[in-house]
């Protein structure tokens, strides 16, 4: 098996890439990375000498670098994006630019090779799950954001090419990740470091809204299983099923860091701000037989470990704006 992976060198790409090569050692895997905001080859360093590995700088929306590129795969596993919802408030257009443009790229390539294409999601495209009922693969998408708005753009357009043209092509919802090499403007990562900072911990309208978290080496291995045992043409949510409000996951990070819930403070919440995300994955439990493995409370605590012990890789990471309370107001 020959793998395109784009966007392989932010969080979840990255995790992909080393849970692959542990449990396919003689597959080879390109690395298709433009190296933005939250890709870091650091991530990396234990794979970057493999010889089944290589590593291309560039755009997923240059066609004819990805069209060059896909000939000699079996398959594209798309997991660039950009991914925070702030930003994409203060600016939307990258997120217009890559999300929607860069998956046409790579569907036309997967559509002029005929590759399967595994298009990586998002459970925000859903909305908001205001009743008690969780979202199925079934419900309706009905994104509140700029971001989560050009994740659905993307998700139709693969879902239009797998009717039009036939080409083969899963599309992935997984709900929020957290783990090792998480950039640091998200709410895990960021909680951790401004703790250590003994900085305040701010939560967007006193931190009620509720999110269900999977640790990243699920969701990769939820997608890898997938890669073999998908059905071309469906939709598929993953979830640990870790439904808790922000403001206990941030409490329990405190805990962790033997720091006082004293450091929370309410922040004017964001626009539009989802109280809820929530979704069934009932049908890659039955369908595929897969089944997310690691305990959640263990998982939060090697994370947290993990960020105490590699100040090295995030320091660097939070010069500018990452740990900024407001990023929409950013400009």
């Amino acid at each position: 098996m020959k793998i395109l992976v784009c966007g392989g060198a932010g969080f979840i790409g990255s995790a992909f890439i080393r849970n692959y090569f542990n449990n396919h050692p003689t597959h080879e895997i390109i690395n298709l990375d433009l190296l933005t905001i939250g890709s870091n080859l650091q991530n990396l360093k234990e794979v970057e000498k493999n010889a089944n590995y290589q590593f291309v700088k560039g755009d997923i929306k240059n066609q004819e670098l990805v069209n060059s590129l896909t000939k000699n795969v079996d398959t594209i596993i798309n997991f660039a994006a950009e991914s925070h919802v702030d930003r994409s408030i203060s600016n939307p257009r990258p997120f217009i630019e890559t999300n929607i443009f860069g998956t046409y790229s790579l569907l036309e390539a997967a559509k002029n090779h005929d590759k399967l294409f595994i298009h990586v999601s998002t459970d925000e495209v859903y909305g908001d799950a205001e009743s008690a009922d969780s979202f199925t693969e079934e419900s309706l998408i009905n994104p509140s954001n700029p971001y989560s708005a050009t994740k659905a753009s993307a998700d139709h357009l693969v879902a239009a090419y797998h009717r039009t043209y036939g080409i083969k092509c899963i599309t992935t919802r997984c709900t929020n990740n957290f783990g090792p090499h998480q950039f640091p403007e998200k709410l895990v990562p960021k909680t951790i470091i401004r703790a250590k900072k003994n900085l305040k911990i701010p939560l967007y309208g006193g931190g009620q809204q509720i999110r269900s978290w999977i640790y990243v080496y699920d969701h990769v291995q939820a997608i890898e299983e997938l890669l073999y045992k998908g059905v071309p043409g469906e939709k598929y949510n993953i979830t640990a099923w870790n439904e808790i409000t922000n403001r206990e996951i941030v409490e329990k990070i405190l805990k962790l860091l033997g720091k006082s819930e004293g450091m929370i403070e309410s922040v004017e919440d964001r626009p539009g701000h989802d109280k809820r995300y929530s979704i069934d994955a009932s049908k890659i439990h039955r369908q595929i037989g897969w089944k997310a493995k690691y305990d959640f409370e263990l998982a939060l605590k090697e994370t947290v470990e993990w960020y105490e012990k590699n100040q090295e890789w995030w320091e660097p990471l939070v010069d500018d704006d990452s740990l900024h309370t407001q990023p929409w107001k950013l400009k």
